[in-house]
C-alpha cells in the first residue's frame, strides 16, 4: 500500500534528521540536481536512444555476465536490495 504525501514527507524527514553532517550535503545536492531535471529531450536525444534500443534488440550488446566475468566478477556478487 502507498503511503501518503504526509507519510512521505514524514519518514522523509525522520532519515534526513539520521544523517551525519558529512552526509546531508550529498543529500541536499541530489535533491537541487532531481529538481533542476527540467532539461528538454531533443531530437538528437530521442535519435540516440532509439539507435541504442536497435541495437541491443539485434543482439549485438555484450552480456552482463561477461562483463563481470572479464573483472573477476558473477552477477551474485551484487546482491539485490529489497
Amino acid at each position: 500500500m502507498a503511503l501518503d504525501l504526509q507519510q512521505e514527507l514524514k519518514q522523509a524527514h525522520a532519515l534526513l534528521d539520521q544523517l551525519p553532517p558529512a552526509k546531508l550535503g550529498a543529500v541536499r545536492a541530489l535533491l537541487e540536481v532531481m529538481l533542476d531535471d527540467d532539461e528538454p529531450v531533443s531530437d538528437e536525444d530521442r535519435r540516440r536512444f532509439h539507435e541504442g534500443q536497435a541495437f541491443f534488440a539485434s543482439g549485438k550488446g555484450i552480456p552482463m555476465d561477461d562483463v563481470l566475468a572479464e573483472f573477476g566478477m558473477k552477477p551474485e556478487d551484487f546482491p539485490l536490495s529489497k
